[in-house]
This record gives C-alpha cells, structure tokens and sequence, in this order.
C-alpha cells in the first residue's frame, strides 16, 4: 500500500488551476441540476391557474431558512450586510464580520491548520479544532456534517450578499448541535456584467489575490452566474505558522421555465496547506508570543485539506398555497495532519499513531412542503419535512516517524471505516391569531447513527467496531407581540440536542482503542426573552436567555493535538444581549453590540484521571462580557472612515478555572474609498488593525494537557487592499 505523505509538500497549483478544477466539474453539476429540476418544472403546468393564497411574512427560524423582516420573527437573529462584509475588510475570515452580532464570538487562532474558534452564546467553546455545537449553511448547503462537525474554511466572502445568524431555542429545527446558525447567502449578479480583480497586502507576509465575474444570465436575464477565484498565502504572525489557500466557487441561480420556481447551483473548491504553530504555555507566551511549542518545531506539525463540494436548492410552487423545497449536496474532504504525539507514547500497542490520513465523502438531501392559507380565518403557514445525511469517512493512523527520523509517514497503526448517518423529520406551524400576534410551534427529530469497521486487527489490537446511536426529539415555541409598527417583543422557549462528534467519540481516556462509548449526547432547555426595534434613525434590540444543558460535552484531556471528551452533569448558560446602531449625525453612524454571558457547570462531575471538577466553576473558553463598536464617518460620497473597538473579558482555559487569558481591549482603524477612473470602478481600503499594540490572547485551547493553553493574536498589524472592476453595459 502507497503510504500517504501528510509532510509532503502538495501539488497546489495557482487559482487558475482551481479554475481549471471547477470548470472540469461544471458538466457534471449541470447534469446534476437538470436531473433535479426536471420533476419540479412538471409540477406546474404552465397553463394552470394557481388559486390565491393568504400569506405570512416569511420567517428565518423554519427549517426552510427563507429570509424575514426581523421584526416579525420571534427569536434573535440577525443579518451582516454583503457591504459591512466587505468594506475595508480583506474578507479572508468569518470573523472579520460577525463580531458585530450580540452573543457571537468568533476567534481567529492565527492558525489555519485548526480553523476559527466560533461559539453563540456558549456554545461551540469547547472546540479544539474546526466548529462544533453550530450548524453553517452556504445557500441553504450544509457545511455541517450529521454528527455536528463543520468548518468555516471554504466560506467565500467575495460573493457574500449578506451573512444571517440565528440564536436561541428555534436553532433546534436544524437537528442535531445547533446551538445557533451561521448561514452565509450569496449576491445575485448586477444589472451588467462585472469582472474584477483585486489584491490585498499586509504584515507577516499577508498576500491576497482574488478575481471574479458576475453576469445576469437566463430568460430574460434573470438568473445569476457568480464565478469566483480567491489566492491567499501568509508567513503567519507566530513562528511555523505559514498557510495557503487557495479556493473558488461557481453558483449557478434562475428561473424553472414556465414553472414558477427557482433555483440555486453551488460548487466549491478548496485547497489548504498550513503549518500548525500549537499552544504556548504561559512561560512560553511571557518569552516569545510569536515562538511556535517545542514538540511542533520538532515534528513538522502540519495539515493539508483539500474540499470539493456541489450543492442545489429548488423551490416550486405547486398551487393552492402549496409549495415543495429541495435540496441536494454531496462532496468530498481530504485532510492529511502531522502531530506532535512523542515517540514513546506511540510504543503502546493500542495506540493509533501520530499521522492522520482522513478522507470523508459526504451527501445529503432535504425535502419539504409547506402549505401557506388561513386556519380560523387567520393567515396560517405549515412546514413540514425530512432530512438525510451521510459522513463516510476512511481513517488511517501512522507513526510519526522512521527510526530516530520523526514528522515523516510511519508505519500503519490505525486503519477504519467510520459511517454517520442522520435521519431527521419536522414540522413547523406558523399562526397569526390576531392582527399584533403571532405564534410560531415546531418540533424536529433527530436519530444519529454512528458505525465503525475497523480494518487494522492484529494479535494485539483487538477489533474495535462498534455502532451507537442517539436520538431525540426537540420541540419548539415561540410567541411574537408586535407592539407597534417598529417594535417587537417575544418570547421562545425549546429543547435542544447535541451528539458527540466522529473525532470526539475516537480516542477514550481508559487508554484502550474504539469508540468511547461512555459518551452521552448533551440535552438542553433553553428560554429567550426579546424585543427589537427602530425609532428614528435608530435601530435596537435586546434578548435575555437561559440554557441549562444535562451531560454537557467537555474536554477531558487535550494533548499533541490529540481530545478526550467527558459529560458534565449539569452546565447552565444564561446572559444579556444589547445591540444598538443608526445615524448620529448626516455624516456619523455608529454600531455596537454587548454580550454578557454566565456560563458555569453547575454539579460536581470526574475528568481524565479522576480529577474532580466542583460545581459553579465557569465554563472555560467563554468571556463573561464581550463588547464591540463602530463608530463611521463618511464625510463625502463613497468614502468611509471608521474606528473599531472591542473588548473581552477574561477567558477561563481550564476547567479548574487555575489559569485565564486575561481581558482586554483593542482598537482598529480602517478607511475606505470607491471610485470611477478611466472607465474602471476602483476600491481601495487601509486598515490598521489593534492601533495602540496591545498584547492579546486571541483564543484559547481548552484544557491542553501540557499546559499549552495560549494562541497569542498579532499586535499592531496593517493591510492595504486594491481592487478594480469592469462593467460591460
């Protein structure tokens, strides 16, 4: 057997390489579409009369994610425009934008081998890398896998015409480990088609090269065709923390001829290199903050990943008020990852190495109806339908070294065939009693499959397949007062479920190998208080919230890039959320957003090694309050100056609540400017980000086994951005 090489240096070729890749498959996603589309464009003759409907405002918290006036929707959600996205903002990270949403924190590592650090109102903080505890959608595409593992990765900002979240207890009608949603929707095309090119450079070797065009197409020209290319490589602010990545997406939106219905084709590629800086210890972080750990300059710490992905959507109205939605994806994730696991840890028989080799294949598909007329004379909606997905994923484990040779290929040490399956069925009712009310109930429920066939058995490794599975049933329910035309107050309450993830139920702390099947899936009660509202140039909201979660997942033990996981008894989560922005001047606006968060386990419960955690210790990896603010001069047409702030309180890194990063505050200041020269629509940005060079834990690894909790952010950094456009009018 060919042993995979997670050291080597990949074949990553230029964006027009990925060009290339998506044009190779665009045949194959148009086949795709017209399979699909076909039985819904029968569904309407295009001589038949549809009867009349009453409808509803539509809502954001079905299970169908339509967008909503926020004012009619009873939960908090709330919307980042494509324009606050991209202006004076590289649009490398999804943290550059939803930092300005009350009960968000996204953190940047500063590591692109392990992802972003996102969580929504406590949720997701436990993660050591990638997202967990929240689901992400790309047009209505999952970028969630069954069991509640996802990535922010492959995310394209260029094309972004806004970004929605959804917080509380309605996140539970998308299933399994929603502890809110991050949903990204992309811009149709202008009026004319667009090409432009653009280029950002900044410090630590900050390289950012992006192209695309966006051209109506269709009858009519109705339809989209977004096509786009993004190249960016970085030196990376801390030592062996270099990345590349390179990505590009084709969506595909129209009309069903003479169906009525529309639809949207996405495709996406993603290509990854980074090294992986890990953790430093607080001694470490008071020597050196941009010093990478010991064991990763040892090993080579490293990953690759490689993603291609196709999704569609479709709804078609059938008549009568009847209405059918589908959507389809599949797609396919290669990672290969180079630990910093010691030699003699790897001579136990059981161990499964230090050198991954994952490669997933994933699909899945939604149908839905939904009915929308009147019940008791009232305007009245019913959603209802079912979801599928798979995660297939083929796991290898190598030693991380070749005699007194390490951070190469070993010999083979775990090898399994690892199969999620999700089945989920909801319905959801959407009621206007009264000309102010209105009265929203759903339930979703979830059966989550885990299978694993392990293909490495040896006289001292047993067989370690092994099936669980979980599942629940999360009701929901929410009343809205419209008390005037601009404001809004609600109420919600619902149950919510989270499964362990693939990688959080493959190593246990008992030291043998196969499925921690100790594991129980974390169950909730959660409750949200809210209004919303605009009065003049002002817009406003506010949420009160409380979570209590029985066997909350946690992090036992995390070590060479390596988590045990554990159950808490019983962990509770409830705060504040304030968000406030308009106009304080015909040239000022401002923007602010404060989250307060008391997040704590509540009962005693045993780690890794019996070490007792008491009751009413916080939460680690959470910050009891987080502020942001905007403040927006524009003092002539297309030009924008802005100062940013934000502030964090400190961050808890263990369970034990022994050490924190400690609170801070930082400033960033940024200017923008649009213009039109020699037939050309020009940007251009400046940015200089944390102003007053303070020193900044920028996230935290939660319980790190050699005390590496520490993932230090840039002090001052600066970044210029230029980019140009054609219009073909």
């Amino acid at each position: 057997m060919n042993q995979p090489q997670p050291g080597r240096t990949p074949d990553l070729s230029v964006s027009a390489a990925l060009g290339r890749r998506v044009a190779r498959r665009l045949p194959l996603f148009l086949a795709l579409q017209a399979a699909l589309v076909a039985p819904f464009a029968l569904a309407s003759p295009a001589g038949q009369a549809e009867e009349p409907a009453t409808t509803l405002d539509q809502v954001v918290v079905t299970a169908t994610r339509r967008a909503s006036d926020a004012l009619v929707v009873p939960a908090a959600v709330d919307v980042v425009s494509g324009e606050d996205i991209r202006l004076a903002q590289p649009g490398i990270n999804l943290s550059e934008s939803v930092q300005r949403i009350p009960g968000v924190v996204a953190r940047d590592r500063q590591n692109y081998a392990q992802d972003q650090q996102i969580s929504i109102r406590g949720f997701g903080a436990r993660a050591t890398f990638g997202v967990r505890g929240i689901r992400m959608f790309t047009d209505g595409i999952p970028a969630t896998m069954p069991d509640g593992q996802g990535q922010v990765s492959h995310f394209l900002f260029d094309a972004a015409d806004r970004v929605e979240v959804l917080r509380g207890p309605f996140s539970a009608l998308y299933g399994n480990a929603s502890g809110g949603v991050i949903s990204l929707f992309t811009a149709d095309a202008p009026v004319d088609p667009l090409l432009r090119a653009g280029y950002v450079a900044g410090s630590d070797g900050l390289r950012r090269a992006s192209a695309s065009y966006h051209a109506p197409w269709g009858a009519n020209d109705r339809g989209s065709f977004l096509f786009d290319l993004v190249d960016l490589d970085t030196d990376g602010y801390r030592d062996h923390s270099a990345a590349t990545r390179r990505q590009g997406q084709v969506v595909l939106k129209g009309e069903l001829r003479g169906a009525g219905g529309r639809y949207t084709l996405l495709a996406n590629v993603i290509d990854l290199k980074a090294r992986d800086p890990q953790g430093l210890s607080r001694d470490q972080l008071d020597g050196d903050r941009r010093a990478a750990s010991a064991g990763a300059l040892q090993f080579d710490t490293r990953k690759t990943v490689r993603q291609d992905q196709v999704g569609l959507n479709l709804e078609q109205p059938l008549g009568g008020g009847h209405e059918l939605g589908f959507t389809a994806y599949a797609g396919r994730r290669e990672t290969t990852q180079m630990l910093a696991i010691p030699v003699f840890v790897q001579q136990r028989p059981l161990h499964g190495g230090g050198a991954i080799d994952l490669d997933r294949d994933y699909y899945g598909g939604d149908l839905r109806w939904r009915w929308e007329g009147a019940w008791l004379d009232r305007p009245f909606s019913l959603t209802a339908g079912h979801a599928h997905e798979v995660s297939d994923e083929r796991r290898l484990g190598f030693e991380n070294f070749i005699g007194d040779t390490v951070g190469v290929v070993g010999a083979l040490r775990r090898d399994e065939d690892n199969v999620v399956t999700g089945r989920d069925v909801y319905v959801q009712a959407d009621w206007a009693p009264a000309e102010r009310w209105r009265i929203n109930i759903g339930a979703r429920h979830s059966r989550v499959e885990f299978e694993s066939d392990d293909r490495f058995v040896t006289g001292v490794n047993p067989d370690d397949s092994g099936r669980l599975e979980y599942s629940r049933t999360s009701p929901v329910a929410g009343v809205l007062f419209r008390a005037t035309p601009a404001l809004s107050l609600y109420a919600n309450a619902g149950a919510g479920f989270e499964t362990p993830t693939f990688a959080e139920l493959a190593y246990r702390s008992d030291g043998l190998s196969g499925l921690n099947d100790t594991l129980a899936p974390a169950r909730s009660r959660n409750y949200e208080l809210g209004l919303r509202g605009r009065t003049g140039a002002l817009d406003y909201s506010a949420a009160v919230f409380h979570s209590r979660t029985e066997d909350e997942l946690v992090v036992a033990a995390s070590q060479g890039g390596r988590s045990i996981y554990a159950n808490a008894e019983t962990s509770r989560r409830q705060g504040l959320e304030l968000a406030v922005s308009g106009e304080l001047a015909p040239d000022w606006s401002f923007a602010t957003a404060y989250t307060f968060l008391d997040a704590e386990y509540v009962d005693d419960f045993s780690t890794a090694g019996d070490l007792v955690i008491e009751g009413g210790r916080d939460i680690p990896g959470l910050a009891r309050h987080f502020a942001w603010g905007q403040l927006r001069w524009s003092p002539v047409a297309d030009t924008d100056v802005m100062f940013e702030g934000r502030f964090s309180d400190r961050v808890w890194v263990n369970d034990g609540n022994t050490e924190s990063a400690p609170a801070y505050a930082s400033f960033d200041l940024a200017a923008e400017r649009r213009f039109q020269w020699a037939g050309l629509d020009w940007r251009g940005y400046a940015r200089v980000n944390n102003i007053f060079d303070r020193d900044i834990i920028g996230s935290v690894i939660v319980n790190e086994g050699n005390g590496r909790f520490y993932e230090p952010a840039p002090g001052r950094n600066w970044m210029l951005g230029l980019s140009v456009g054609y219009s073909f009018r």
